[in-house]
């Protein structure tokens, strides 16, 4: 038996499925989805489980997807933390950057670091930029810093130091000493979380790892101690946000790993979709009770990217973390959001939520104010005797309670208020959409839009008509897709290491010698999980540059000796990839300044099976109709269908509506639906 559970802001989802020993075929997947509960997430988790009702003991693999970390992160509730780093360094984090997001928007301001000015302690030592050791460390002004750090309360300790990813030595006698005088505090060191240059970064992501350390940690350990009081046989694995699943002693040693945990997984198993439906080039559109996440996969691939950064808004730069994350993009967009009047009397929707708990106003916990989940109600988009499932019966007068306040103000009916929220959400959701496509020098029309998520099929249409998609696909179920997504996830580890040196054909050896390196690396520390060299699998990347530039693009990088050819070829790579992102080539040396190393280990996995065709009748689907407002194609009787009814081979012409217990297809006037033979369901936008 195989689960995989997904902690999101809203819901805590659980899929599962049993594989037959002697045929290998799975069976159909089974979907809990229960209210995520904050602070003790891992209780969700077990609740999920409860309902289920499958025997923990059977349990054969057992992936987790949560958000614990950047949940931590954005409340402000992780461990209080003091830092030890280069003698006149300690103001890195308050010097950082002087980029201002929006180069005209003179509210700019600094964010205010994790750790204040008094916790930020510094020690005698120093390396070069080429690694070599220019002072050994102090040692001896470590026990008057931890004195401090005692009185002051701190819980976790990060240890950032100068040129430390060239070299570090000095890091590593640090952290052994904080270790033999105080072995019960968290030490996060940032060699080991990343070995990529740039201070300021680099320092921001250790001081984040620390902060979250003891909060992962204990939450994993307790997660590991409830399955195993059920018996579960098998110790968890825990999704990365690099697109792979990693061990419980992995992640609590690099709790920044797990910062997009859950979404990342949704877009590894998109392009798994589009592995088996001929689609190589996907956008995916994951919307959920909180957020909704953007991605872009080109030719079956997704991009990796370290510079990201949490709390990034037009009047703040956010907080950088050097960690190899699925480059996506991330809204304040659910079907909790809240709408909400500015001091001008502009209609805004989200960031805030409503979460689960109270919840929109429709789940009569004593939510006020109105979100996105409550207008779909209002328009008739989603159906009051299934809303979620059947689950809850919506508060129909809260709900035009929360909209009376918009109502007033902006003098509207609560049709046309909610007409208005749905609309601003929809183009919250365009502006993403377009920052990982059309601001990347994508076209919309070349790809398609898999839209998955718990609101992701109600908005797809709309959004896909807006930007020119040519096609969309609501995949098999879509409201638990990312963490259906888990039971096909490989583990993964990325290797990002600072080296720079002038790509030409004399450097190609050394360059190809730090590869190497870096793969000796990676097969040991496998090892050390019981994972041998035969299983594990190789991808180079670069990151590259102009000589002179600031900033690099990520290229491909190939396999073994690194000769005049590989040299040409990567070269073209790089030049390729720099025109479709800034529009220009230079005839202009090219430098290497990262590489970077992704080592997978395969977890069996069964094919994905077809949809056994009964012979059924798409009448046999209808499940009567109502009036439904479709916005700019106008209000229409439109027919319902239930999903888990349609077969392959059936069509549907809107105006219709498509439900399944916790998704919801909007489907227009004159658009025509198809069932492929996994069950996904199909819209063509072209024709």
């Amino acid at each position: 038996m195989r689960v995989a559970t997904d902690v999101g802001g809203t819901f805590t989802d659980l899929v599962y499925y049993d594989v037959d020993v002697e045929t290998g075929s799975p069976s159909a997947i089974q979907v809990v989805k229960t209210d995520t509960t904050p602070p003790d997430f891992e209780e969700g988790v077990m609740q999920c489980l409860e309902r289920s009702g499958l025997d923990p003991s059977r349990m054969t693999f057992f992936a987790h997807g949560t958000t614990v970390v950047i949940n931590a992160l954005l409340s402000r509730t992780g461990a209080k933390t003091g830092l030890i780093t280069t003698r006149g360094f300690r103001d890195v984090l308050e010097i950082a950057r002087g980029n201002r997001p929006d180069l005209f928007n003179f509210y700019f301001r600094k964010p205010t670091p994790f750790v204040p000015r008094y916790l930020r302690q510094e020690v005698t030592e120093r390396a070069s930029y080429k690694g070599e050791i220019l002072t050994e460390v102090a040692l001896e002004e470590i026990e008057p810093v931890l004195d401090l750090f005692r009185r002051e309360g701190i819980k976790a300790i990060a240890v950032s130091f100068l040129h430390a990813y060239a070299n570090p030595t000095n890091e590593i006698k640090v952290v052994n000493e904080i270790k033999r005088q105080w072995p019960e505090v968290s030490v996060v060191a940032s060699h080991r979380i990343t070995r990529e240059w740039r201070e300021y970064e680099r320092t921001s992501t250790a001081v984040l790892a620390a902060y979250v350390h003891p909060i992962v940690s204990k939450y994993l350990s307790s997660l590991d101690r409830r399955l195993r009081e059920v018996k579960c046989q098998t110790r968890p694995f825990i999704m990365q946000s690099n697109g792979g699943i990693g061990t419980i002693k992995g992640a609590t040693a690099n709790p920044i790993a797990m910062v997009e945990s859950g979404p990342s997984s949704g877009v590894l198993g998109a392009i798994e979709l589009g592995r088996i439906i001929g689609e190589p080039n996907i956008v995916t559109l994951d919307i959920g009770g909180t957020t909704a996440k953007c991605a872009l996969i080109e030719h079956s691939q997704a991009r990796v990217t370290t510079d990201y950064k949490i709390e990034w808004t037009r009047t703040n730069p956010g907080y950088p973390i050097k960690t190899p994350v699925i480059e996506m993009v991330e809204i304040g967009s659910g079907g909790g959001s809240i709408a909400w009047l500015d001091a001008g009397g502009k209609l805004h929707v989200g960031p805030q939520s409503a979460g689960a708990v109270p919840g929109p106003a429709a789940y009569g916990r004593g939510g006020t104010a109105p979100t996105t989940t409550d207008a779909q109600l209002v328009t008739g988009r989603i159906n009051p005797d299934c809303f979620l499932g059947g689950d809850i019966k919506p508060d129909m007068d809260a709900v035009r309670k929360a909209f009376k306040v918009l109502m007033e103000k902006l003098s509207v009916t609560v049709e046309e208020a909610a007409r208005g929220v749905i609309r601003i959400a929809n183009a919250n959701m365009v502006n993403a959409l377009k920052l990982v496509s059309v601001n990347k020098g994508y076209d919309p029309r070349d790809f398609c839009l898999a839209a998955f998520g718990g609101g992701g099929a109600m908005h797809a249409i709309s959004l896909a008509e807006e930007l020119g998609f040519p096609r969309v696909i609501v995949p098999t179920n879509s409201a638990v897709f990312s963490a259906w997504s888990m039971l096909l996830t490989d583990l993964r580890r990325d290797y990002v290491r600072t080296h720079l040196v002038e790509f030409t054909d004399e450097t190609g050896l050394i360059v190809g010698e730090t590869f190497d390196e870096m793969s000796a690396e990676a097969i040991a520390e496998f090892s050390s999980d019981g994972i041998s060299e035969d299983r594990l699998t190789f991808q180079r990347y670069a990151d590259m540059r102009y000589l002179g530039q600031e900033h690099s693009v990520k290229v491909e990088f190939p396999d073994g000796m690194v000769g005049p050819v590989e040299v040409v070829e990567v070269g073209s790579l790089f030049h390729e990839a720099h025109e479709r992102l800034y529009t220009f080539r230079l005839d202009r040396p090219v430098e290497l300044v990262n590489h970077h190393l992704v080592v997978i280990a395969e977890v069996p996995r069964p094919e994905i099976p077809k949809v056994t065709v009964t012979g059924a009748t798409v009448d046999e689907a209808l499940r009567g109709s109502r009036r439904v407002d479709f916005d700019e194609s106008g209000i229409h009787e439109a027919l319902i269908y239930e999903r888990a009814v349609l077969e392959p081979g059936h069509e549907i012409l809107g105006p219709a509506i498509v439900e399944e217990p916790a998704a919801t297809l909007l489907l227009p006037p004159r658009r025509r639906l198809s069932v492929d033979s996994f069950g996904n369901l199909c819209v063509e936008l072209d024709s």
